[in-house]
């Protein structure tokens, strides 16, 4: 019932705009419509569209009649045939503003942004100082990520209204997505300067003082806005999640409890609560909230990890025991990817001539994996390009100590070559060092 008030309310004030407003969209006819006018504001929605099917039969032609039933039909949620009679209505009378605009806002609480934006930008043109008209064409503008037209904009209500601290607020959020944080900074703060009581200014200056490396600045004013509105819980999860990033996790727990008490759950949420209490020597507490994160999420190493070491704490070193085995399980495919990735680096880095690192990065990837072709290319490196041949020695050995133990097949062919060149390398470090000797 309050949802239909709501409604009924709304559309009461919708036509007396509209008829203030629009005097011409109701004068292009003689025909008197004043009752479909007050089925709509009763909320006879039905009873509207019915009225006007029986009009159409007759007068086919009449934009006023389709934009009345578009009306209905918005107002009974049905979103399609909503926009298919506003579409119908501006393409009837195209000179009208109030169809045009209601066809560009269906368009664009359809995602239709591309359809929508030449409509907007028309009306936009008509009617430079039109918030309506202004409000949808940058919205698309900051999803389009053009924000220096959203910009230009705003700017231009801004010169009309310097005491309006939204606009300020519209200048501070394109400035902020365009990476302009020093202006965004100004921007928020002489909105904060027109409203003190700004959540929603102290919300994005506590972002950007975070990021600009004044996080007890952002703090204080996160603080300053849960005194003013204590039940906007983002401002909680703000504060909290920033104490958390800077090691302060006894003071983002309190905020965390403070989100769980709401019954939300999430697991962030849990997990981060139940560090808190780790690291405030709890550890009876701790696993109440990480054995739940551990339920939504069993794949987070994080947790497992934390709950083995309260496991350990509390002297239950069984039960610490699986936890640790669940982590090991938990990385073992993070390990082999990174394995892989850094042999495809170490690849690419002597494909660049980059020998030095080439030969860093594969010893790396040995403590990793068991691939013992990695020795021999490393001895390749040192044999051909540094003429190192005590390293290359060293490595060729490597390889063929191992090929025991290799899980990959090599040819004999090959493996003699290797031998091969190994005595021949041995050979040649003999006759070089009786040189230096003689």
């Amino acid at each position: 019932m309050i949802t239909i008030n709501l409604m009924k309310k709304n559309c009461i004030i919708l036509f007396f705009l509209i008829i203030a407003a629009y005097p011409a969209a109701t004068a292009q006819n003689n025909t008197d419509y004043s009752k479909i006018d007050l089925h709509l504001i009763r909320g006879d929605y039905k009873m509207v569209i019915d009225t006007c099917r029986q009009i159409l039969i007759t007068d086919s032609l009449n934009s006023e009649i389709y934009y009345k039933m578009g009306l209905a039909y918005q107002n009974l949620i049905s979103e399609d045939k909503s926009l298919e009679c506003f579409t119908t209505a501006a393409t009837l009378s195209p000179d009208n503003s109030t169809y045009s605009f209601m066809v560009a806002k269906g368009l664009f609480n359809k995602g239709k942004m591309k359809q929508a934006k030449p409509i907007l930008f028309k009306l936009c043109q008509s009617d430079s100082l039109n918030w309506a008209y202004a409000y949808f064409l940058t919205s698309i503008y900051m999803q389009e990520e053009e924000y220096d037209k959203s910009l230009d904009i705003y700017k231009r209500f801004l010169k009309q209204d310097s005491s309006n601290y939204v606009f300020y607020d519209k200048i501070g959020f394109a400035s902020l997505r365009k990476g302009d944080f020093l202006y965004s900074i100004d921007q928020f703060n002489r909105s904060m300067a027109l409203n003190k009581k700004n959540t929603n200014a102290i919300k994005n200056l506590a972002f950007l003082y975070s990021n600009t490396m004044r996080v007890d600045t952002a703090i204080i004013l996160l603080t300053r806005g849960i005194a003013i509105d204590p039940e906007d819980l983002d401002l909680y999860v703000r504060r909290a999640n920033i104490n958390f990033l800077i090691s302060h996790t006894k003071r983002a727990l309190d905020d965390y409890l403070k989100l769980l008490k709401t019954g939300d759950t999430t697991f962030i949420y849990l997990k981060r609560a139940g560090i808190g209490y780790s690291n405030n020597l709890q550890p009876k507490e701790s696993n109440v909230y990480l054995k739940l994160a551990f339920k939504k999420d069993s794949t987070d190493y994080e947790t497992a990890t934390f709950l083995a070491q309260n496991y350990d704490k509390l002297g239950k070193p069984d039960t610490a025991i699986y936890y640790y085995k669940r982590v090991l399980k938990i990385l073992d495919p993070i390990v082999d990817q990174a394995s892989i990735t850094s042999i495809f680096l170490a690849e690419s880095l002597k494909n660049g001539g980059y020998f030095k690192e080439a030969i860093d990065t594969y010893l790396k990837c040995m403590k990793t994996t068991d691939d013992i072709n990695l020795y021999m290319i490393v001895a390749n490196i040192y044999d051909e390009q540094f003429n190192d041949l005590p390293k290359a020695i060293y490595y060729y050995q490597k390889f063929v100590d191992n090929l025991k133990n290799a899980r990959m097949n090599f040819s004999t062919d090959y493996t003699d070559q290797v031998k091969k060149r190994l005595e021949f390398l041995k050979v040649k470090q003999k006759e070089q060092q009786t040189i230096k000797k003689d």
